[in-house]
């Protein structure tokens, strides 16, 4: 280390000695201001989230972007829509058979848009268990004919021997007549003898005349028992072959074949679409499988949903558009009006409905679209139905109120899917298309700011 030189007459300069350096005691000086300020930071932004969200709760709702549309007055026709597809009216059914047995397999099916003519087969089934009973039966009836055969030769038999012992007893009767007319020459004793075996002869022959007279009777019915033996085996017999010639099922007219949903033994969740009929299925007696719909007399079948009940009747025009063939239009009338049916989600029921013009191109089965003319309502007030909502039995719009919306109940005249007849408003008033509270809370959830720090 230098040092600085010494000038004489004046005192030498002290030393100077460094001293080490406290690096901890700066930054200890330092940390206490930092954290102060990150206290204070966070404070900021947590009071700045609280703003913002306090903003956000009370700004008019009206800030969240809302669809609106207008009320309307023009003359409105009502309409219902639905998909369905088409089909023969007046259907041929082809069931199972009713044999009396239990169940049966298919073995030989059409398929759904065949065309069959009179006296085709369209479905046949196992007949293996009536061909057993036919064989029972038939051996049924060869042995009661047998038996008929030796009631008949017992009971000749029987009759000729019956015959015969009468025949030896007035043989007998008339050996002892003989005798007795030597009575008058003979001894009292010997007599007496033969009066004695003049009416024993006489007992005899009478009883033997009534026993072969009650035994024809006897033989005769035997021999009719053993004959209804017989005619009932030949009922059966008759039976059993009606049976099996029944396994077979033809049409009775010329169409295209449609199969019938299987419903046996088969669990389905509601709304669920059944399989229809295949080839080795198990059906019961009575059962629909296939049908033929009569090609003269189209109808359509279409499920409308339970709200639309009110609206249709029968008799209503319907306007049909056949999917394969768009360029041809088709018209027809409402006939039926089926049950409600379907889970609570999805009720909903069948409506028939008979086509006034058919045509040649037409398949059983092919889709359509049709539309129902349910009203037509001359200068109405309207709004699309999605700007109605309701709650219980309170029935309202949103319509805005200084930069807001408020409820406002209105009087529900008519509906249909997609317009709605209402009472309360004035031409022309502004309503909401959907709820502003769903559309602010869906721009709150896609615009949040940064979480607080925990």
């Amino acid at each position: 280390m230098s040092t600085a030189p010494h000038v004489q007459g004046l005192p030498a300069p002290a030393t100077t000695v460094p001293v080490p350096a406290r690096p901890h005691a700066g930054r200890k000086g330092i940390r206490k201001p930092i954290l102060a300020a990150g206290v204070v930071g966070l404070a900021l932004a947590a009071a700045g989230w609280e703003a913002v969200h306090i903003y956000r709760t009370v700004a008019p709702r009206a800030a969240a972007t809302v669809p609106t549309t207008r009320v309307k007055r023009s003359d409105l026709t009502l309409t219902v829509a639905a998909r369905g597809a088409l089909r023969g009216g007046n259907s041929e059914m082809l069931t199972a058979p009713l044999t009396g047995g239990g169940e049966m397999h298919i073995t030989s099916l059409r398929k759904t848009g065949d065309l069959v003519k009179v006296g085709d087969t369209v479905v046949e089934f196992d007949p293996t268990d009536q061909e057993y009973k036919l064989k029972e039966a038939q051996a049924d009836l060869a042995e009661n004919k047998l038996k008929v055969e030796q009631a008949n030769a017992q009971s000749a038999a029987d009759t000729e021997e019956a015959r015969y012992a009468l025949e030896k007893a007035e043989s007998d009767l008339r050996v002892a007549q003989f005798d007795v007319r030597k009575n008058a020459i003979l001894p009292s004793i010997t007599a007496r003898q033969n009066d004695l075996a003049l009416e024993a002869a006489k007992a005899r022959s009478e009883q033997l005349r009534k026993d072969l007279e009650n035994r024809g009777a006897t033989n005769a019915a035997a021999l009719a028992v053993q004959k209804a033996a017989v005619a009932k085996a030949e009922i059966q017999v008759s039976m059993a072959q009606k049976n099996i010639d029944s396994l077979v099922v033809k049409a009775a007219h010329e169409g295209y074949v449609a199969l019938r949903p299987n419903q046996s033994g088969n669990f389905f969740f509601g709304g669920m679409k059944l399989p229809d009929f295949q080839l080795g299925d198990t059906v019961r007696g009575g059962m629909a499988v296939a049908e033929i719909p009569d090609l003269k007399n189209w109808e359509i079948a279409a499920n409308f949903g339970e709200l639309d009940r009110g609206h249709l009747t029968p008799g209503q025009t319907v306007a049909i558009e056949v999917v394969a063939i768009p360029d041809k239009k088709f018209s027809g009338k409402v006939a039926d009006l089926g049950s409600t049916i379907g889970p609570p989600w999805n009720r909903h029921f069948e409506t028939k409905i008979h086509l006034d013009n058919p045509s040649p191109e037409l398949r059983p089965g092919m889709s359509v679209r049709i539309v129902v003319t349910t009203d037509v309502l001359p200068n109405a007030l309207w709004l699309p139905s999605q700007a109605v909502f309701e709650s219980g039995s309170r029935t309202y719009v949103y319509v805005p109120n200084a930069g807001d919306f408020v409820a406002r109940d209105v009087k529900l005249l008519r509906r249909s899917e997609s317009q709605v007849v209402v009472g309360g408003l004035a031409e022309g008033q502004v309503v909401a298309l959907s709820d502003p509270e769903q559309e602010s809370k869906k721009k709150e959830g896609g615009a949040r700011g940064p979480a607080l720090p925990k």
